[in-house]
């Protein structure tokens, strides 16, 4: 019934589509911005390290475990606007946060936005695929944009509001949150008008559609039970691959800049944005890509294909590590979208789960690699991280035992 519902129509909903990319931007926006709070609860609270190290761990386990359950619940149970309580979640965290009167506040504040999260992004995913029209590239793509471009605004928006104000400002951030409900409940509106229109129109669309995506799927649906679950298994190790090394960047590629080239914490930061935002680009060129040749060479190109310039990366001037950044940012973001639309391809009548175990991965193995690095770097010093960490795209070569479903 999905893969029907979801080609239901000849053109992708882009009102849909665009409102889900303006939610993702604004959920994201505000998650990134409790790391860049980090050095204000430190001093407010006279916390450790390890405190500090929990506090990510209450928002990371609270929104990595929770995404596949509710991605399950909701399969069994649409519910269009799971999306707008999940928001009045944050909403109550960002209050806990702002106002906080003890560390274990602070904590349950932090849970509270990882829960938000953890609505989000099964319901958006589902939402997504359903109004792709067999567009799943572009669909997830444009989902995505957004996502990544709030993830790197969150903590310039931090540092422009919340770090000169102090803690107590991050109340303000509550009407970016009420922006999103409302965003949400318009967008939950028209997907259930949508879904009403994709089921009246079912019957005659599944004979004559043959996109891509619809091609993928009945292919996916002829493999056995355990085909299914060895094919979702290389696809963790892929996805585990891109986030370790993406965790490198996201956590320590600033310290890598001032370490190497001596360069002030003010570039190393414009560094870093350029890299998170050329990111953005990465994931609709990588969703539109896939929709022409296919999910499987996509993930070729993303993860393997950005090798040969990792492995250079750690011996190039400043110049040329800003440009190869770029260039590996751009090539390794566009991974994501085709690991998550091969593995919803493989259990279609799914969405919600593969999507909260997917995005939930993304992020649980993102938090978890940047751990390990920073034990690394204690070791042997965060120039060596790099010349170690660049040959961990080398598991994109685990492609090869992906069955060929495209």
């Amino acid at each position: 019934m999905t893969a029907t519902l979801a080609n239901a129509t000849s053109r992708p909903l882009l009102p849909i589509l665009v409102a889900l990319s303006g939610a993702h931007l604004l959920n994201d926006l505000i998650q990134s911005m409790i790391p860049a709070m980090y050095p204000l609860i430190k001093e407010a609270y006279h916390l450790d390290f390890a405190q500090i190290g929990l506090i990510t761990l209450a928002f990371q386990v609270t929104s990595s475990l929770l995404q596949p359950i509710l991605g399950h619940v909701t399969d069994a149970r649409p519910w269009p606007y799971a999306m707008v309580a999940g928001m009045g979640a944050t909403l109550t965290g960002l209050f806990g946060l702002a106002f906080a009167p003890n560390y274990t506040m602070i904590l349950l504040s932090a849970a509270m936005i990882g829960l938000g999260s953890a609505v989000f992004h099964p319901e958006a995913t589902r939402m997504a695929r359903h109004a792709a029209a067999g567009q799943q590239g572009l669909a997830q793509g444009i989902f995505q944009i957004g996502g990544h471009v709030g993830y790197a605004a969150g903590p310039l928006l931090a540092a422009m509001i919340v770090v000169p104000r102090g803690q107590s400002s991050l109340a303000w951030m509550s009407v970016v949150a009420l922006v999103a409900m409302v965003l949400m409940a318009w967008t939950g509106t028209r997907y259930a008008e949508m879904r009403r229109s994709q089921a009246a129109a079912a019957t005659t669309a599944a004979t004559a559609t043959k996109s891509p995506s619809h091609a993928t799927s009945a292919s996916a649906a002829q493999l056995s039970s355990g085909q299914v679950l060895f094919a979702m298994a290389i696809l963790i190790l892929i996805l585990l691959s891109k986030n370790a090394y993406t965790a490198a960047f996201s956590s320590y590629y600033t310290f890598y800049l001032i370490e190497r080239f001596g360069v002030s914490v003010q570039l190393s930061q414009i560094m870093l944005f350029l890299y998170l935002v050329v990111g953005a680009l990465g994931v609709i060129i990588g969703g539109m890509v896939g929709d022409r040749i296919g999910r499987h060479r996509v993930i070729w190109l993303s993860i393997l294909g950005a090798l040969p310039f990792a492995l250079i990366l750690p011996f190039a001037d400043l110049f040329w590590t800003g440009v190869l950044s770029v260039v590996i940012s751009l090539i390794m973001a566009s991974a994501f979208s085709a690991i998550l639309i091969y593995a919803i391809d493989l259990v279609p009548h799914r969405v919600g789960l593969v999507g909260g175990l997917f995005y939930g991965l993304a992020f649980g193995l993102g938090g978890l690699a940047a751990a390990a690095l920073g034990v690394l770097a204690d070791w042997v010093g965060i120039v060596a991280v790099f010349k170690i960490v660049a040959w961990v795209p080398a598991l994109g070569l685990l492609t090869f035992l992906l069955p060929r479903t495209s």
